[in-house]
């Protein structure tokens, strides 16, 4: 019994790449950003907020001595002077304007503390109501001290209260964690890669395309698995060829007496009292010249035949046509077009065999093909005939299980062989014409 997931589990998983370059790569972004973030976290926490503390601090310090200056030298040549050399000795432009302060402060610019700290500084040393604007000046910060009846307005330059060492940080963090995934994304493509053409040349044998042996690359572990995946195909191809041509020979030895047989039946005198035995002998070796040809179909299976672009609608209107020519009562239900890579001759035999086997049991068969999707196509063939029941649909793909019509129980295995050389599936089902349904799914 599975346990079903909770939904966190189930939100992961969906975010989580299925392909191994995906996870792969990810597995080597998250450590990555990890580290890059502890990273700057510790810059951003420590050394920045240090840094801006000290500069801040040294811009309301000097702000705290002009106003204890304006407070120690009220006459107006004395303010004068200290508001005129406030860019002498503390780089900020100086001034006095009527008003009263509005205590609003802005937001400052992205990855500096410097806001929170220069108003905490500025309360800490100047300790009268203030004012910043960080936006009317790109190049300075305006703050406004309320002094008496007036407001000391000081023009700050932003490069007092910033280090360029975290655009560098920064740009040095996001650039090399760009630069090390860009070197992991190409090292992981190309052992991928090893793999991907690993995966396509199994597909590809596995639907009786003959693509030749593929080349090994990548990891060493990869290699090995493309040598060992070449020497199987090897051994696989070896195995079926002398399969193949000792049927061959078996059914080469069998026909030969077979042949002597029939002539000699056909040599002997026919009598009235021998007619009806000879007749039956007669009937004995065709069926037994059947049954080594059936023998001999299901040891090929779709042979060395070579996979091209068949028209589907064509070959199964043969297949319908053929039929019709045995006194089969057939519909077909086919697209005008539809293109699929097959053997031809081996599809047209698995589709025949099933045809045969509907048009045994049951007075009317229907043919039909039709798309199934973006990536399969279906034929399908159904009858009327009493089918088959569920419990004996798997037992029936069996060799030499015939089924309730006789034979010799290889029609459906036969068929089940070809379809699944290419790829694809048989499977029975109920029909909407009453008996049995023959499925074929086919990729595309």
């Amino acid at each position: 019994m599975r346990v079903p997931l909770p939904p966190q589990s189930r939100v992961v998983k969906r975010l989580v790449p299925r392909s191994f370059l995906g996870r792969s790569l990810l597995i080597v972004l998250v450590p990555l950003v990890l580290v890059e973030a502890v990273a700057l976290q510790i810059f951003y926490g420590t050394h920045l907020d240090v840094v801006s503390r000290r500069f801040s601090s040294a811009i309301a310090g000097e702000i705290a001595v002009t106003v204890a200056l304006l407070d120690r030298y009220p006459s107006p040549d004395d303010q004068a002077w200290i508001l005129a050399n406030g860019w002498e000795y503390f780089e900020m432009t100086m001034r006095l304007e009527p008003g009263r302060v509005r205590p609003e402060h802005e937001r400052p610019p992205l990855f500096a503390p410097v806001q929170a700290n220069l108003a905490a500084a500025l309360q800490e040393r100047v300790r009268l109501p203030f004012a910043m604007d960080w936006r009317s000046d790109p190049l300075s910060v305006v703050i406004r001290v309320q002094w008496g009846d007036s407001i000391l307005v000081v023009d700050a330059p932003r490069k007092r209260l910033y280090t360029g060492t975290i655009y560098l940080f920064v740009l040095w963090l996001v650039g090399s964690a760009m630069l090390l995934f860009a070197i992991a994304a190409v090292f992981m493509r190309n052992q991928v890669r090893g793999i991907r053409r690993l995966a396509a040349g199994a597909e590809a044998f596995g639907t009786g395309r003959d693509i030749g042996p593929i080349k090994p690359e990548g990891a060493t572990e990869v290699r090995q698995a493309a040598a060992a995946f070449n020497l199987m195909q090897a051994r696989v191809r070896r195995f079926l060829a002398q399969r193949t041509e000792m049927l061959a020979g078996v059914s080469h030895d069998l026909r030969t007496p077979l042949t002597r047989l029939r002539l000699a039946l056909a040599m002997l005198p026919v009598r009235e009292d021998t007619q009806r035995d000879i007749a039956d002998m007669t009937e004995d070796l065709e069926e037994m010249d059947r049954m080594i040809g059936g023998y001999l179909a299901f040891v090929r299976g779709v042979g060395e035949e070579p996979a091209q672009p068949a028209d589907l609608p064509l070959l199964l209107e043969e297949v319908a046509a053929r039929a019709r020519r045995a006194g089969a009562d057939i519909a077909l239900e086919v697209p005008e077009e539809l293109s699929v890579m097959l053997r031809p001759d081996g599809f047209r035999r698995a589709v025949t065999n099933l045809v045969d086997n509907a048009r045994r049991h049951g007075r009317h068969v229907r043919l039909a093909a039709a798309t199934a999707g973006p990536h399969a196509v279906e034929v399908t063939v159904d009858d009327d005939g009493p089918g088959i029941l569920p419990a004996r649909r798997e037992e029936v793909f069996r060799p030499f299980e015939s089924g309730p019509g006789g034979g010799t129980g290889l029609g459906l295995t036969i068929a089940l062989d070809i379809v699944r050389a290419h790829g694809g599936d048989i499977v029975l089902e109920d029909s909407a014409m009453g008996g049995l349904r023959a499925r074929i799914t086919l990729p595309v």
